[in-house]
């Protein structure tokens, strides 16, 4: 086996090798105990922490993973504050619209919204330092990742842990995570989802097509990664400007 040091090592290489995570503007503390390897810091945006899971994981030696990991946020908020954008972010989603939705306040749970029919579904939204955890049960999921995604969304978020059930249960696959990618890119008003074209093979989302600008197309990327099941993505836009 191994020692720790060597492992550890081996870990800052691969991580060295893959620019968007950045270790010299983005330093992160790394610790290996018995198999278990600990990733903790800031990176700069969620693809940083996706390919640092995925690239340490990827590593012989290491057996688990605790994710410390936290995004920058795109801009400085409270807890609170986040947590009210999430919840209207579920409220005016029209996939959502006969769920219940409920939030953590001062270590309570409050009703937000109570369905306005017979519950299909409960969204649950608690924030702690930036990360929210989203707990509850929906009807697919197509709404398991819509809920991520709009936490994702809140410019304030770190982190989200999407812990909601899907009942009953769905088997996930690769034509589920192209509808789901297809879905987001097409409720984000900064994105023209018309000009990209999606595929996915064993969790490998690929996105080709135009788009105007630069920003566009890291947007883009960031909405496929945001999505929970997704392994990797191939960013093939090419900007074309109008």
């Amino acid at each position: 086996m191994k020692p720790a040091e060597a492992i550890l090592r081996e870990i800052e290489a691969a991580f060295e090798r893959e620019p968007r995570i950045n270790l010299h503007a983005w330093p992160l503390q790394m610790k290996l105990d018995g198999g278990i390897l600990t990733l903790e810091g800031e990176v700069e945006h969620v693809a940083a922490k996706k390919l640092a899971l995925e690239l340490a994981a990827a590593t012989a030696g290491v057996d688990g993973i605790v994710d410390r990991l936290r995004i920058a946020p795109a801009e400085t908020m409270e807890d609170m504050e986040i947590r009210d954008h999430v919840c209207d972010a579920f409220i005016q989603e029209p996939a959502f619209a006969d769920y219940a939705i409920h939030a953590l306040v001062f270590r309570k749970w409050e009703s937000v919204r109570e369905a306005p029919r017979e519950p299909t579904g409960l969204l649950q939204v608690e924030v702690t330092e930036g990360i929210v955890t989203l707990n509850g049960r929906v009807t697919s999921l197509s709404h398991k990742r819509i809920a991520g995604v709009l936490a994702w969304w809140v410019p304030g978020s770190r982190d989200v842990v999407n812990g909601i059930e899907v009942i009953p249960p769905e088997e996930d696959n690769d034509d589920e995570i192209t509808d789901a990618v297809r879905l987001v890119l097409e409720k984000d008003p900064f994105v023209n989802a018309s000009q990209i074209r999606v595929g996915c093979r064993n969790r490998v989302v690929t996105l080709d097509g135009a788009v105007p600008k630069p920003k566009e197309k890291d947007m883009a990327e960031a909405d496929v990664w945001y999505l929970f099941g997704v392994d990797k993505v191939v960013n093939r836009l090419v900007i074309v400007e109008s």
